[in-house]
């Protein structure tokens, strides 16, 4: 197992390579407070459980801070794709919001570097964070002595969900996990003979979802975290088996996959046309909103491997140069990552507290074996999701598995691209 103190040193790592030459937007935060009552928060919660999220964090931001107006800048789409393109035009051309969600990790480099978002470790003492959250987090947080986001949860990327109704019916057990990613594509086949759609997925940053979960399982999370520093080659044997399994799944998947989003690859799931979906944990708020019940509808299990992986993610909020409400955005700062706002807006979103001292035991069953699992398993970072690579990496590896999955299919030529990509930005 990598222990969280080498998982750390390759984090910080991988928030080095890859960035954006560094252009200022001009322009100071404006903490004098004359932005007005307004808090324009930009995020790509549009919909689903992940707006019920929001939509706590709100609640719990009204009561806090009542002198300010949320403001909602969602942008829906593509895991934040679409937010994050407008977010790049809006702040290359000093037009911020207030403050804006990222992804903790390699993905906010390019921010740093680009000298859009202010570093924020004033709040941390004033908030008295540092404390409150792991120092593990925090300090995988801190870039050259300076944190720049403030996390409001923790995810687990690696979840594959089950409808156990479908897999009794394909003869499936739903109470026995796979032991390896061999023993789950024989179960795929089971699925697939019943007659359902075996695994579901949506677009492309989904299918790259799936990817990183068969490298963690495939490669563990010592040779997996190594893609991304260079100590283990993106043409190693062990990756081209993994992108070997990854077709192989994708040949039990919808057709439709590209004109979905996650949200609906997960509702095939809920309603019973799938049988399987490798999704992060927002997915359990989904089942929860539709009423199914843990055991009995739906089951779960991380996909499995070499080792217990935690596949991390977290979603942040900056405090951007030039924010026209700098007072207001601190306020939401400060909602965030209180104990009401940390436990509201994560009891709706499926996500873990990334505070230490909330009360868990509100949590759900699925809820607390994630806490079990990001206190004692390997942490490896999502590559989808902004923790393992910098914007400009993932676009290349998104692209590269775009082409692998709409019609190419030459493997050979997708791990060339896969290693052209690391060539490129791995240290």
């Amino acid at each position: 197992m990598l222990d969280r103190r080498r998982f750390l040193a390759l984090s910080s790592t991988a928030l080095g390579v890859g960035a954006l030459a560094a252009c200022s937007s001009g322009g100071d935060s404006g903490s004098g407070g004359d932005g007005g009552t307004d808090v324009e928060v930009f995020t790509w919660w549009a919909a689903g459980s992940e707006k019920a999220g929001l939509d706590a964090l709100v609640k719990v931001f009204g009561e806090q801070h009542s002198d300010f107006t949320f403001v909602n800048g969602a942008v829906a789409g593509g895991a934040g794709s679409a937010a994050k393109d407008m977010l790049q035009s809006r702040l290359q051309a000093s037009d911020p919001p207030d403050t804006f969600q990222a992804h903790a990790g390699a993905e906010l480099q390019d921010y740093i570097d680009a000298a859009q978002i202010e570093d924020v470790s004033d709040l941390y003492d004033e908030y008295k964070l540092t404390d409150a959250f792991p120092k593990d987090l925090v300090d995988r947080l801190t870039v050259d002595g300076k944190i720049y986001s403030i996390p409001s949860n923790i995810h687990r990327s690696n979840v594959v969900w089950a409808n156990a109704k479908v897999l009794e019916k394909a003869g499936i057990d739903a109470k026995k996990a796979p032991g390896s990613v061999d023993d789950f594509l024989a179960d795929l086949e089971k699925a697939k003979g019943a007659g359902v759609t075996a695994l579901s997925v949506g677009t492309t940053w989904c299918q790259v979802n799936l990817l990183e979960a068969i490298l963690m399982s495939e490669l563990g999370s010592e040779k997996y975290n190594g893609l991304f520093d260079g100590k283990t080659a993106w043409d190693d044997a062990a990756v081209t088996s993994s992108l070997e399994a990854f077709q192989k799944m994708m040949g039990y998947t919808n057709t439709d996959r590209d004109s979905l989003d996650w949200p609906d690859a997960t509702q095939q799931l809920i309603d019973g046309k799938a049988a399987y979906n490798v999704m992060g944990d927002w997915a359990e708020a989904a089942f929860q909103q539709a009423k199914l019940k843990d055991g009995e509808d739906y089951t779960y299990f991380p996909l499995p491997g070499k080792e217990k992986i935690f596949g991390f993610l977290a979603d942040s909020f900056t405090l951007p140069v030039g924010a026209p409400n700098a007072d207001g955005a601190k306020a939401w700062l400060d909602t965030l990552s209180s104990k009401d706002g940390q436990l509201a807006f994560n009891l709706a979103k499926g996500s873990i507290p990334a505070r230490t001292d909330v009360d868990e035991s509100q949590f759900g069953t699925y809820s607390q074996t994630a806490l079990k699992s990001f206190a004692e398993d390997a942490i490896s970072p999502s590559i989808a999701h902004g923790a393992a690579v910098p914007v400009a990496w993932l676009n290349d590896l998104s692209d590269a598995t775009s082409q692998f999955t709409t019609g190419a299919s030459d493997l050979a030529a997708y791990q060339k691209a896969l290693v052209a990509a690391a060539d490129k930005y791995a240290s």
